[in-house]
């Protein structure tokens, strides 16, 4: 019996394969489209005929497709259902807490255990002590994997056994990469509008890292502890400051939307009375436009029965 499958060879699949390869595992690897595999059996990878094949091969599964919705349509499939039993199924898409906890439940009524992960890496970076993989499971499911799992990632990081968290903490970093990616992208806008090189500007952004990183530790904990009333830069000050950004983009002829809508949630805030605040304090117009709304999707949300999706794009 082979050491680990991985279902999914697009470029995260990829590059966990060839992780579990460099690591002295044996290694089965499934696509859906075949020629997507086969430089991985080329580097010593055995190729699985089918799906239920592949999970029949090895007593750890880790699937690595596009979202939950794709590795239903996989999982579903009454050969590969009845496969699971007595394995451990290691889901490495991305997907909600929602979607986590259901999937958990179906595998372990199919006799499975269960382990929901999220990567926080990019492919290169798999295998090294850069990546960062967050599991979610019970202690047993997570023992039976973390040899594996291990070799994927120097900063495998134990969620505990709710199987939300691991996807719910991803959610969370990926709201504050977006936002990120974003203002990158505005920043460089600038540079250009300005004649400034748009490589020195991320020389500088690489040299804050620091100075950043210790900012988002600091925001946490004031969220944490509702301790916005010490601030070094208040949120009316913040809010200044981003207004002339709305400002600059109209000046320089770009497009102003980033920052017209960074604006107008500052403006919320101060309107509301915390201007005098840290900047931090943001937050407590979030959680009041957010209440309403997160239960209301809550109770729209899509089971674990919807409709499958035809398109796995990974595959």
């Amino acid at each position: 019996m082979g050491d680990t499958t991985i279902i999914g060879s697009g470029e995260m699949g990829s590059a966990l394969a060839r992780a579990l390869l460099r690591g002295g595992f044996s290694v089965t690897v499934w696509n859906r489209t075949t020629a997507k595999a086969e430089a991985l059996v080329e580097e010593g990878a055995t190729l699985a005929a089918s799906a239920a094949a592949a999970v029949s091969a090895s007593p750890i599964v880790i699937v690595c497709v596009s979202n939950y919705a794709a590795t239903r349509e996989l999982l579903q499939t009454p050969a590969v259902a009845e496969a699971l039993a007595g394995r451990v199924l290691v889901q490495l898409s991305t997907g909600t807490p929602k979607e986590a906890r259901e999937l958990g439940a179906w595998a372990r009524a199919r006799g499975a255990d269960y382990v929901d992960g999220a990567i926080l890496a990019w492919p290169r970076q798999i295998g090294g002590p850069s990546a960062v993989i967050l599991v979610s499971g019970e202690a047993p499911a997570l023992a039976r994997a973390e040899v594996a799992l291990r070799c994927l990632a120097g900063g495998l990081t134990p969620m505990g056994a709710e199987l939300g968290s691991s996807a719910a903490l991803f959610a969370a970093v990926l709201a504050y990469l977006a936002m990120r990616w974003i203002g990158i992208c505005h920043g460089a806008r600038i540079c250009e509008a300005e004649g400034l090189g748009v490589a020195g500007f991320g020389e500088v952004l690489a040299g804050l890292a620091g100075a950043l990183a210790e900012d988002a530790r600091h925001m946490g904990e004031v969220i944490a502890t509702g301790r916005f009333d010490r601030p070094e830069s208040t949120l009316a000050t913040a809010g200044g400051d981003v207004a002339r950004l709305v400002q600059h983009a109209e000046e320089a002829g770009i497009d102003a939307e980033v920052p017209r809508f960074a604006a107008s949630l500052f403006r919320r805030a101060i309107a509301a009375g915390y201007g005098a605040e840290e900047h931090a304090a943001l937050v407590k117009v979030l959680r009041k436009a957010g209440g309403a709304a997160s239960r209301a999707a809550r109770s729209d949300a899509a089971g674990w029965g919807d409709a499958a999706v035809n398109d796995l794009q990974d595959m």
